[in-house]
């Protein structure tokens, strides 16, 4: 994916190809929104969005893997209607990308995790919810006329587990998506420089010097104190202690790590669909079987964890075999265009998830900016299949790519 502008480079230049791109509306691509939530959003809080691990080899292959795949099409085929709804866990959605969970949504736009969950089910799909979210599940939940899911994090311990699992029970959550490749936090340099641990640390002292990106940003600042300041973690709430405070979510994590022995009471505590997320080897698929996942999705955490494994596409056709149809299989990583979408589909993925797809648009304008994120990825999934002379996202198997 070409990165024009990236402030990985550490460079907030004016790139003309985007000059005529001043709201959500005139985006033509993901890559239009990126440049728009660039534009509006504090450094430290794009490049949380934007960027990966170590050297972000993973996060860039991610996409690279899309561009090698080549597709097959059936010319001479007669204009037709496209269909593009699926089910997936037995939930009917009308297009096959459901939302990923993005922690800390409300940093990048005012109730940034109801605002998505309202898109998502506008869109007529699924939207899951990070553990790392500054609004209340039961509020996210509500905020959706579809179906919502929940996504696990141990952060606060097996007791604050617990209740989260319980209280997304009772709201209707309709699935429970464990994260199972966050042992540690990935190194995410662009985090360290942007002084993404001082800025949040309450310590004017190792603030100071990372203060002005967010004075940079007023518009962006004005809306941040508006909904509240520094958010605390509603759905994290620690026997005695209350909601966990917005600390250095690295150390939250490393005390917090998902076993396969903690599957178990997962499992008896929910009592639902069981997503496992994160797997990018066949034996990984098998023991997630094993462990009672009805969903796998193949996902590199987007790159942001272990740098230098596979890209999410490259391991998808490893996972669909080891699965043999046992479960569902998911993807998220990369994607960016409708045509990854297809390229999935045609590989065995029941549907795929969108992180930074709909991040760019929330940071960039909210609702608007998401919706014209959908926009996009649907016209060009449709545009897809008609080149391709396939009318049903449910026809599409390998012999459409190479």
């Amino acid at each position: 994916m070409e990165r024009v502008g990236s402030s990985s480079a550490g460079s907030d230049r004016v790139n003309f190809k985007f000059l005529a791109v001043r709201s959500p509306q005139r985006a033509v691509n993901i890559e239009d929104l990126r440049e728009l939530a660039r534009r509006r959003l504090p450094r430290v809080v794009f490049d949380y969005i934007d960027g990966g691990s170590g050297a972000e080899f993973t996060m860039r292959e991610n996409c690279r893997a899309f561009e090698r795949a080549i597709f097959r099409p059936r010319n001479a085929v007669a204009a037709m209607e496209c269909a593009l709804g699926t089910t997936v866990l037995g939930t009917p959605v009308d297009l096959p990308f459901l939302f990923a969970p993005v922690g800390s949504s409300r940093m990048f736009w005012p109730r940034g995790e109801c605002v998505a969950a309202s898109v998502a089910g506008a869109a007529g799909t699924i939207y899951t919810l990070s553990t790392l979210s500054g609004c209340a599940l039961e509020e996210v939940k509500a905020a959706s006329s579809r179906p919502v899911w929940y996504q696990l994090y141990l952060l606060g311990g097996r007791d604050a587990a617990l209740d989260a699992i319980t209280r997304a029970r009772a709201a209707g959550y309709s699935a429970l998506v464990v994260t199972i490749d966050t042992a540690v936090a990935g190194q995410r340099e662009r985090d360290v420089r942007n002084g993404g641990s001082e800025l949040v640390s309450g310590d004017p002292l190792k603030m100071a010097p990372f203060v002005p990106q967010l004075l940079a940003r007023p518009r962006w600042l004005f809306d941040f104190f508006r909904d509240g300041g520094l958010m605390k973690f509603p759905n994290v709430v620690i026997p005695g202690e209350g909601p966990m405070a917005y600390e250095d979510i690295a150390g939250a994590l490393e005390r917090s790590t998902v076993s396969w022995d903690d599957m178990g009471w997962i499992r008896d505590a929910w009592r639902g669909p069981l997503v496992i997320k994160g797997v990018l080897t066949a034996d990984d698929a098998r023991r997630s079987l094993d462990a009672g996942a009805d969903a796998i999705v193949v996902s590199n955490h987007g790159g942001r964890q272990l740098d230098y494994c596979a890209a999410t596409f490259q391991a998808l056709p490893e996972v669909v075999e080891a699965v043999a149809g046992r479960a569902e299989v998911l993807l998220d990583g990369g994607v960016r265009r409708g045509s990854d979408v297809a390229k999935a589909l045609c590989l065995g993925a029941r549907a795929v998830l969108i992180g930074r797809a709909y991040a760019y648009g929330l940071g960039a304008a909210g609702a608007a900016g998401m919706m014209r994120a959908v926009e996009i990825l649907r016209a060009d999934l449709v545009r897809t299949l008609r080149l391709l002379g396939c009318n049903d996202v449910a026809a599409l198997d390998r012999s459409y790519v190479q």
